[in-house]
């Protein structure tokens, strides 16, 4: 296959709920170090789950990534997805944008399942029932619109290319990626930043909590409150941040000399069409499978070649299910089934985020020769015993060539891609 054709990853940038920047959130992951907390104000709202993921000490640290007159228009999904995309944009070792240059040859889907809830229910909303629309100020439109993490991002970097925002509930990261793969590799750009963003609210989890889908038994253990694979898991725990890779052609990451962290092998990205068992809130199997079924043809990959799955696993009824159908789509046995560990134990569901966050932990993993462990799963489901010897339980070194990543939504979509470790 010509270099121009393959799609390499040659930047990450990550603030999660457990860490910010690579090194953090490598370690963090590693000591399987929880980023789950308290917040009283979820108690005095009245939530059944009180707990939840939110990136630590963001008060200052956007303060030396952003001027004052930047962040009076920004909410925190555009604020974690600024910090993430500059950390990205840095570690993949391209130049500091001027002001008047524009890189024509990059640019970036940042997707987001909520977007500017927070500030359309705290500030726009009150504003206009009260008679005060006029009092709401330039930038709530920019705050507001689901294309404002993109387009904050663009902005930042002077970026040419498509930027664009997707939206498909927590397939949304994964499916950017995969996008922004194909985007790649059919030659429309260079280089494409690609996850996804979640920002920080009450009224972004409420309606969540209204359906009785989030865990509510250890809102005062809020570190074993996540609890994917688990027999005691009530659902799951929310959670808030952004990952975001840079995704680039393999002729251009070798001309100016980048470092490859993993090839993107292919994926597919599908819908179950909300028939048979699935529905707007659960996967149709079937269509799980094919999205499995068509990634590995798309990607050149045997089913029995895939060694490590970063499951998708949030905590609730739907994992066990998610263990049967990569099991029927790779064909494998419960004793030779792939590694499986959940990031989300650690750093909850984060929605629209979810997918990047954990794309950046497999490519984490992957390049750096681990698979971190899923922490409060000591007493797994029962239907996931006979996997036992398969779950990722404690962090354990190990060189790994293909990794998979699967994401599933509301609305029965579904995103899966394969990694494949690059040869240092």
């Amino acid at each position: 296959m010509p270099d121009s054709t393959r799609v390499v990853i040659t930047g990450m940038g990550v603030l999660a709920p457990n860490a910010h920047g690579l090194a953090d959130y490598e370690t963090a992951l590693r000591e399987g170090r929880s980023g789950i907390r308290y917040y009283e104000n979820l108690k005095d709202l009245k939530f059944g789950c009180q707990v939840g993921g939110i990136p630590q000490g963001v008060d200052e640290l956007k303060k030396t990534y952003f001027s004052d007159d930047l962040l009076m228009a920004m909410n925190s999904s555009m604020t974690y997805a600024g910090i993430a995309a500059l950390d990205c944009w840095r570690d993949a070792g391209l130049p500091e944008p001027g002001s008047d240059n524009i890189d024509w040859d990059t640019g970036a889907i940042i997707g987001t399942g909520i977007g500017g809830a927070d500030t359309m229910c705290e500030v726009v909303s009150p504003q206009i029932m009260t008679g005060n629309a006029r009092r709401l100020g330039s930038s709530m439109v920019e705050q507001t619109m689901a294309s404002s993490v993109s387009a904050l991002v663009g902005g930042l970097l002077g970026l040419g290319g498509q930027v664009t925002t997707n939206s498909s509930a927590c397939t949304t990261g994964t499916e950017a990626l995969i996008n922004a793969y194909f985007h790649i590799k059919e030659g429309r750009s260079a280089r494409m930043l690609a996850g996804g963003v979640e920002g920080s609210s009450h009224f972004i989890w409420g309606c969540f909590d209204a359906m009785r889908v989030l865990g509510r038994a250890f809102n005062d253990r809020p570190e074993s409150a996540s609890r994917p694979m688990s027999a005691s898991t009530g659902g799951f725990i929310p959670g808030s941040g952004a990952g975001i890779l840079m995704l680039e052609s393999l002729e251009s990451a070798r001309a100016r000399g980048a470092k490859i962290y993993a090839e993107v092998r292919g994926g597919h990205v599908n819908s179950g069409g909300q028939r048979g068992k699935g529905s707007m809130t659960s996967p149709n199997p079937v269509g799980v499978q094919r999205c499995i079924l068509e990634a590995l043809k798309n990607a050149g990959v045997q089913p029995g070649e895939v060694e490590v799955i970063n499951g998708h696993l949030t905590g609730t009824m739907a994992d066990p299910m998610e263990f049967e159908n990569w099991r029927v789509a790779l064909g494998r046995t419960p004793e030779d089934f792939p590694q499986i560990n959940a990031t989300k134990s650690m750093i909850g569901h984060a929605l629209g985020a979810a997918g990047g966050l954990e794309c950046v932990a497999a490519v984490l993993e992957l390049s750096h020769g681990f698979v971190h462990g899923s922490v409060n799963c000591e007493d797994l489901h029962p239907a996931l015993v006979p996997y036992e010897k398969r779950i990722v339980r404690q962090t354990i070194d190990r060189e790994t060539r293909i990794l998979a990543k699967a994401s599933f939504g509301f609305g029965d979509v579904n995103a899966c891609v394969f990694f494949e470790k690059w040869p240092n």
